[in-house]
């Protein structure tokens, strides 16, 4: 039998057993980066499908990226070996789950093939890499991948099959636990704290000159009199050898972790960090998925494709005319891109992100008014007696915003425009800096709503805070989670008695704080 027709029979053999059409297989991609760079899609999908069971097929160097995510019902390891019998046998596996749909956010020919073979009735994914027959929806591919961010590269998978785009910021999900126990693991160093990761998978053409790193650590912690920390996973590596030997820092001031984390370790760690150095690589895209401010450099990629420009994440991209070259060796062989990159230039911007500010983030409904359950109306605001004490806090040098959730809007039981009135009454009246709120559904499970501490990370990329020197009051325990979740001090309001960490109302809050 010829090996063609042996794919169309496999294509139409039905499994014993009903397939369950609610069964979504995602094929994932195969770098740190790229995986988090889909995570946008991967809940675009999930939450385009009426919450179908979604599995992420994927490398088990990357399954826990995916950990703790709720878009994700399940991750399925694929060790590729010997290719053919390997993609086999992860095909029989899959034939066996009777998933309905495959999405292919790998580019290659094999995803689609294992695809095909296990039997999967719809398989979407690029048009490119000789695959196109294997695949039921065909995306058009004129180079996307070097004229779009990738980010919107994969959305485009998900677009292309009339889903709504949801988000387009990636996020990891960390436990509590595993955020206080990354803490704990940064306690005897001093404050701030930068993590520099010199390494780069893809090649020389993204690693920027030990020395220069060095140059940077040294010149961190003379003036903050904070801490490094060096990240890393390849204790054979030359750079990140040169760069931890001759970093000459006593304890307080350096720890290196480098080729001592697992990828969970590692994510949380970057999240614990006041700010983040590093080259284009998969720590970069981890750090944004914890948002960590961060200084990214670009010397033979192209940061309109895979970086990030928005609050309290900053590009340095050289200035050569041959970059981006997309190589993973120079061509011209002088490395000419990433070494016209200075430490006075990544002095400057680390400059920018350190943070010098210290906030009291103050919930809304319960805390600064009265919860008139899903407040629409200016004739249930009231807002408490005791309001005008936290002017007392702007004299103390501490900025004052302002965190609510407020699910009524995605419950359609309030009316945005209403919330952001009520918000700038406090700005207005009350002198907060700024006032963020979250809108979405619980079940939406975005980064933003409490006790998730997405509006805090927000606040402090946008200016400069050190969360660690701030506080959170809110009257429920939501708040003191997202507090603990950055390692705020939080203030549980409206409890009866008194003690530490409580107080009956805002002038019993205030005090504490001042106290």
């Amino acid at each position: 039998m010829a090996f063609g027709s042996l794919l169309i029979l496999c294509d139409r053999m039905k499994l014993t057993t009903d397939m369950d059409k609610d069964k979504i297989l995602i094929r994932g991609v195969n770098w740190i980066g790229d995986a988090v760079m889909t995570l946008p899609t991967i809940e675009t999908i999930k939450k385009g499908s009426n919450n179908a069971s979604v599995s992420v097929l994927t490398r088990p160097s990357l399954s826990a990226i995916y950990d703790g995510s709720p878009f994700v019902d399940r991750v399925m390891n694929y060790n590729r070996g010997n290719k053919i019998l390997t993609a086999m046998k992860m095909a029989w596996e899959l034939r066996k789950e009777g998933f309905s749909k495959a999405y292919l956010l790998q580019n290659a020919f094999d995803a689609a093939f294992i695809s095909f073979m296990a039997g999967v009735p719809e398989r979407i994914g690029y048009e490119r890499d000789g695959r196109g027959w294997l695949l039921t929806s065909k995306i058009p591919y004129s180079g996307e991948d070097r004229i779009i961010h990738h980010i919107e590269y994969f959305l485009n998978i998900a677009a292309f099959e009339g889903m709504k785009i949801v988000n387009r910021n990636p996020w990891i999900y960390l436990s509590l636990e595993e955020r206080i126990k990354a803490r704990q693991r940064l306690a005897p160093l001093k404050r701030p704290i930068l993590g520099i990761s010199p390494g780069a998978a893809f090649g020389e053409t993204k690693r920027w000159l030990p020395e220069r790193f060095i140059q940077v650590a040294q010149w961190f912690v003379l003036k903050t009199g904070g801490a490094v920390v060096l990240f890393g996973n390849d204790l054979h590596d030359r750079g990140l050898y040169e760069t931890d030997k001759k970093l000459y820092l006593p304890l307080p001031n350096k720890l290196s972790v480098v080729g001592q984390t697992t990828l969970r370790e590692l994510i949380a760690l970057i999240s614990e960090c006041d700010l983040f150095l590093t080259n284009d690589s998969g720590p970069m895209h981890l750090a944004r998925a914890v948002l960590t401010p961060t200084v990214s450099l670009f010397a033979s990629t192209d940061p309109k494709l895979t970086g990030y420009i928005e609050a309290g994440f900053k590009t340095i991209r050289s200035n050569v005319a041959c970059s981006p070259c997309f190589k993973r060796h120079c061509p011209k062989g002088d490395l000419r891109c990433i070494s016209s990159i200075t430490a006075e230039e990544v002095f400057f911007e680390l400059s920018d992100l350190i943070p010098k500010r210290k906030a009291i983030f103050f919930d809304r409904d319960g805390t600064l008014c009265h919860d008139a359950n899903y407040l629409r109306r200016w004739e249930d605001f009231r807002p408490f007696k005791e309001l005008p004490e936290i002017l007392r806090l702007k004299g103390a040098g501490y900025m004052l915003i302002g965190v609510t959730n407020q699910s009524g809007i995605a419950r359609a039981i309030v009316d945005e425009d209403f919330v952001k009135e009520v918000n700038r009454y406090f700005i207005d009246r009350h002198s907060f800096d700024d006032f963020l709120y979250c809108p979405h559904h619980p079940e939406d499970h975005c980064p933003c709503r409490k006790p998730s501490p997405g509006m805090l990370l927000t606040a402090r990329a946008k200016y400069g805070i050190d969360l660690k020197q701030s506080f959170v009051v809110g009257d429920k325990e939501s708040d003191i989670l997202c507090a603990e979740a950055v390692g705020a001090q939080g203030i549980l309001l409206g409890k009866e008695g008194s003690g530490k960490d409580r107080a009956s109302n805002l002038k019993e809050a205030v005090d504490l704080i001042l106290s």
